[in-house]
């Protein structure tokens, strides 16, 4: 019994680069099934291909660059963390009320030396969106990540963090619990930490959701992603 394959996430504006792709893999396995010299074809759709991938993604409109930033096949937060840090160790909860799925912390090793790293983090399909509520944070997920970097405060260990939210969960449970009041504080308290503390913008970094973890000695952001007052839609 097969299992059906999962069809690949394809933005509008990717679709000539998908059908290349498609026509290059049906190439190369009929070719190879036939025993076959298919080389001269598949040097010129190879190079149509990248001709093609360069002239797309060289020409982006400022909404497409959102739409990347929102692409469910890039790298989230614990994707990185897993190809860049050693014996990560995730530490859950903020001590308070819960621990908040969309942030995820811990120590780690990087280039052999410790480190806390923090990311906010989405899913992959429905289920882990729930569970990550959209990669929107509570207060909980500030408080969790002001508790680590408190922690790595009095370890003297560098602080590295990872932005990916379209913003706060604006919702009534989190207004109750004080959002603002939470990324408020961790505004305060990151400015007046003495470790390293560096961000990336690994994708979205909407309003005071990415700000309450990038308060930052060094603040790199992505290429395609973005970092705004606001989320677009609301601009």
């Amino acid at each position: 019994m097969t299992t059906a394959t999962k069809p690949r996430f394809t933005l509008e504006f990717e679709k000539p680069i998908r059908e290349l792709e498609d026509q290059v893999a049906k190439l190369r396995a009929s070719s190879e099934g036939a025993g076959m010299d298919a080389a001269k074809e598949l040097t010129s759709l190879e190079a149509k291909l990248d001709k093609t991938r360069r002239e797309i993604y060289g020409n982006l409109t400022p909404w497409q660059r959102v739409q990347l930033a929102r692409h469910p096949r890039r790298p989230y937060s614990l994707d990185y963390i897993s190809l860049l840090f050693d014996d990560f160790q995730e530490l859950h909860g903020d001590r308070l009320y819960m621990d908040d799925e969309s942030t995820v912390g811990g120590t780690a090793i990087f280039e052999g030396k410790p480190v806390v790293v923090i990311g906010q983090q989405k899913g992959r399909d429905t289920k882990e969106n729930l569970r990550r509520n959209f990669g929107c944070p509570n207060p909980e997920g500030y408080r969790k990540a002001l508790r680590l970097m408190r922690l790595a405060e009095r370890f003297k260990l560098p602080i590295v963090t990872l932005v990916d939210t379209p913003g706060a969960f604006p919702g009534i449970g989190s207004e109750e619990r004080h959002v603002a009041e939470a990324i408020a504080v961790n505004l305060r308290e990151m400015s007046q930490f003495k470790v390293p503390i560096v961000t990336f913008v690994i994708g979205e970094g909407g309003s005071g959701g990415a700000l309450g973890i990038a308060v930052s000695d060094r603040v790199y952001i992505l290429e395609n992603a973005y970092y705004s007052v606001i989320s677009p839609e609301g601009c």
